[in-house]
């Protein structure tokens, strides 16, 4: 009987964020975005490829992504706390639309592309991304309410990691159909879809300082808070090195021509596989929030994530390393979910765009730079034994931060109240 009341505890309505008309908005213009840069890595990682067969070249790739991403964030998340969130995601979506229809303009003719030019337009795409990303984050919080902050969460990281499915999954079959310029049209589409969603979406009150403080100051706000709340800065290093060294999305490339010998359409599966599984446990996620014991899920999360790599890198067997990936995508799932509520529940709102911007730079570093570093090292140790290394090194960094983050290690939330235990 006990049991049963606890379990009783623990469950959420199912659809409650969905009831409400702006979060439904919210949720499609993600959707539509998603679905676009989804597809759209595939397709830039999979053309440059194509053209250098060099795994230098997909490297270049990441750098080129993280550069702006990442010098422009914390302008980024003090532009979002002093000025309309609304208007700046209007701006960016719109870059990133005119960004896809120039792609597909210098594709036009596949055997004239001109390689400096892809990564030049991907340049500019960083730029939005990092005005994009820290008002996106912190934008939520003003369409959500506080008591519905882990199931839309869970809603809002489901349609991602759905949308992660289809987009790469959808585009292989596009690209082989009407090569890289109609894979670029259909892309701009979706960017234009999104920002559909996001102009429907009404006016909010956002809570702007009364005071502005000079760029630096406003920006040294966001990392002093994170710095004084351990548990918060814990979970977002965890995340940085375990993808910056355990990342292989950036190689499915050289997996799918090179060694399973899968082409575009297998390639655009094996980028859906992690998607998928992150699917599944983030709609189990709004019946069952992973946030009680939340500390603890998280590193466990990333350990199985870590040994899931370790598998995909000596897997030679296409559905073998589908299966690796789908469950590599399921424990990264969990953590996502994990973080972004942490990041919700702990921020103050007149901080969101700064912490949030904060929170986007570790994300930008061990995605792109990730993306940088497995380029260079499997262009210097090859690209088993890359990936490999990179899971293994997960593992070692889950264990130091299981040993010395011991503000993590307890850190716990109600699920009902959303407050935080310990």
């Amino acid at each position: 009987m006990r049991l049963k009341k606890e379990v009783a505890l623990k469950k959420h309505p199912f659809l409650d964020a969905l009831r409400i008309h702006d979060v439904r908005l919210f949720i499609g213009s993600t959707a539509f975005f998603t679905l676009a840069s989804r597809a759209l890595l595939v397709v830039i990682g999979f053309q440059i490829y194509r053209l250098t067969h060099n795994p230098r070249a997909l490297g270049w790739l990441g750098l080129v992504e993280a550069i702006p991403a990442i010098s422009l964030v914390f302008f980024g998340g003090y532009v979002a706390d002093y000025f309309n969130r609304r208007k700046i995601l209007l701006i960016t979506r719109a870059v990133s639309c005119l960004c896809a229809i120039f792609l597909a303009f210098l594709s036009w003719k596949d055997h004239q592309t001109c390689l400096i030019g892809l990564y030049l337009v991907i340049f500019i795409a960083g730029v939005a991304r990092g005005f994009a990303d820290p008002a996106n984050t912190a934008f939520e919080s003003q369409v959500v309410p506080k008591n519905l902050t882990v199931n839309a969460a869970s809603w809002i990281s489901s349609t991602w990691v759905s949308c992660s499915v289809l987009g790469p999954a959808a585009i292989g079959f596009i690209f082989d159909a009407w090569g890289a310029k109609g894979s670029y049209l259909i892309i701009a589409l979706g960017f234009v879809l999104s920002w559909i969603c996001m102009f429907m979406i009404p006016l909010k009150i956002q809570a702007i300082p009364q005071q502005r403080e000079s760029v630096l100051k406003g920006i040294r706000v966001g990392w002093h808070f994170v710095l004084k709340h351990p548990s918060l800065l814990a979970a977002m290093a965890l995340d940085l090195f375990a993808v910056l060294f355990g990342g292989a999305i950036a190689l499915l490339p050289i997996y799918a021509d090179d060694i399973l010998h899968v082409g575009a359409k297998g390639l655009g599966l094996l980028n859906a596989s992690p998607s998928l599984g992150a699917l599944m446990i983030s709609l189990m996620a709004t019946r069952y929030p992973p946030i009680h014991r939340a500390g603890r899920n998280l590193l466990l999360a990333v350990c199985g994530f870590g040994i899931s790599i370790v598998v995909f890198a000596f897997s030679k067997h296409f559905w073998l390393s589908m299966t690796a990936l789908f469950l590599s995508g399921t424990f990264d799932g969990v953590s996502v979910v994990i973080r972004r509520s942490m990041i919700r529940l702990l921020s103050p709102d007149h901080l969101r765009g700064r912490i949030a911007s904060v929170g986007w730079v570790f994300i930008c570093a061990s995605n792109e730079l990730g993306a940088f570093e497995s380029g260079m090292l499997a262009s210097w140790i090859g690209t088993l034994p890359c990936v490999a290394v990179g899971g293994v090194i997960t593992l070692g960094v889950v264990a130091l931060t299981a040993t010395f983050a011991k503000q993590l290690r307890v850190l716990s939330f109600d699920s009902r109240t959303m407050e935080r235990v310990i």
